[in-house]
């Protein structure tokens, strides 16, 4: 396999007299991996001379290279790993990628696919975590050409595991421009590749997007229709309803079934009422909960007294807090402590339920009248409460909340102050 010439990237890289690490003065494609090393401990001012060794004809040496490249770090760094993911070796990508990712969430190289390959002979293998909730905050921007490059692996890397880690690494820099890419990567037909670029696909949460991935709702393989379905209801994709519809009249298990009728009820239309008010009474504490918020954001005042009902009598949380969230939709933000909103807040401190209230707010904060609801309680709520208010402003905030969000930024108390500061930024850089 013929070895990357990195032309681009040499040019741009001043030619040192006698750069090998060896005092004998050999080139740099004599290199060894320790050689490597050597030349590293020099810190940030070494990477222009481990840049060249990206051409040796050694694979271990160019691995090194971009091992210490990525341990070294800097924006200096980021050029010469994009040119390591043009190297033909899937080991290079793979390492080449979770390198440009380690640049904008620290720590990633350790656990990324990356740190678990094995090699036999030119394939290698690599174990993709489960795990597969990490983002790059708001504010933060990412190099056009790092997504370009990662992208280009997404749809066109040397193997699957190749693909897949890329896939993932494009979602986790929240990389729309390789939306393409990851569209592409849907058609490899490998249910790895496919699963992480559907994931991908939903971080980076773009409606134009979800489209695109209908027909996988009917996808045979029970994972990779899951989180179809989970993403086409996240992005709106009105596209898929019909096919929603279908299955949650004739599922495969339980499991498609709840997956779509919440996908419904993320986007559902007045057509949907008769079906939501059909689950309003499921024994299925999920199936409910899914009901009563998709009659919720319909919002249609014949369905107040059912969702009232589910609120004063229903004893299990799912369906508890989507009947808070529906009556919160209506405007209804009274703040005593039996009231819905209050209920929403209060959850805000339970380990087990904060994402789910979490999400209900974030949506809800997007009408003026609930957004502006949510002041006080930034105020004089608990620690736990005014986080994830902060982090509920930083994604639908507007203007009206930079106040709010600059003074919590001033908190005596650093780890509050540290997340108004995060959530202050993500907001204006939203805006």
């Amino acid at each position: 396999m013929r070895r990357p010439i990195l032309i681009s990237l040499l040019l741009s890289i001043p030619l040192l007299a006698q750069s090998g690490p060896a005092s004998s003065g050999s080139n740099p494609p004599g290199a060894t991996p320790k050689d490597i090393r050597t030349v590293a401990k020099d810190g940030q001012v070494a990477i222009p001379k481990l840049a060249l060794y990206l051409n040796s004809p050694a694979l271990d040496t160019r691995i090194e290279v971009v091992k210490q490249l990525t341990e070294l770090g800097g924006k200096d760094s980021l050029d010469p790993l994009i040119a390591a993911t043009h190297d033909p070796d899937p080991e290079m990508q793979m390492r080449a990628t979770d390198g440009l990712v380690n640049f904008y969430l620290p720590g990633y190289v350790r656990q990324g696919p990356g740190a678990s390959i094995s090699r036999v002979g030119a394939s290698i293998k690599a174990k993709i975590s489960d795990s597969n909730d990490q983002v790059v905050e708001g504010y933060v921007t990412v190099r056009p050409e790092v997504v370009q490059a990662i992208g280009q692996l997404a749809s066109h890397g040397t193997g699957m595991e190749v693909r897949a880690g890329a896939c993932r690494a494009v979602g986790i820099l929240r990389g729309k421009a390789a939306i393409p890419d990851l569209v592409e990567a849907l058609r490899t037909k490998d249910n790895t590749v496919m699963y992480e670029a559907l994931v991908a696909i939903r971080k980076i949460g773009d409606p134009e997007a979800g489209p695109k991935i209908v027909y996988l709702l009917r996808d045979l393989d029970d994972r990779i229709q899951s989180v179809a379905i989970e993403t086409a209801g996240l992005l709106q994709a009105k596209e898929g309803l019909p096919a929603l519809r279908g299955i949650v009249a004739s599922p495969r298990g339980s499991k498609a079934e709840r997956s779509a009728l919440n996908a419904i009820a993320l986007m559902p239309e007045p057509v949907d009422r008769v079906l939501l008010q059909r689950y309003i009474a499921s024994k299925d504490e999920r199936l409910r909960a899914s009901a009563v918020e998709g009659l919720g954001r319909i919002g249609d005042p014949g369905d107040r007294a059912a969702i009232d009902k589910v609120w004063k009598d229903d004893d299990k949380m799912p369906p508890r807090l989507a009947s808070a969230f529906a009556i919160t939709l209506t405007g209804d933000v009274n703040l005593a402590e039996n009231a819905p909103f209050r209920y929403l807040l209060n959850t805000l401190n339970s380990a087990a339920w904060r994402d789910t209230a979490s999400a209900y707010l974030i949506e809800a904060a997007r009408r003026p009248a609930i957004l502006a609801a949510l002041r006080q309680p930034l105020e004089t709520g608990t620690k736990d409460e005014k986080i994830q208010l902060a982090r509920i402003l930083a994604v639908s905030g507007d203007s009206t909340a930079v106040p709010w969000l600059d003074k919590l930024s001033r908190d005596p108390d650093s780890a509050l102050a540290q997340e108004g500061l995060r959530a202050l930024r993500s907001l204006k850089a939203r805006l």
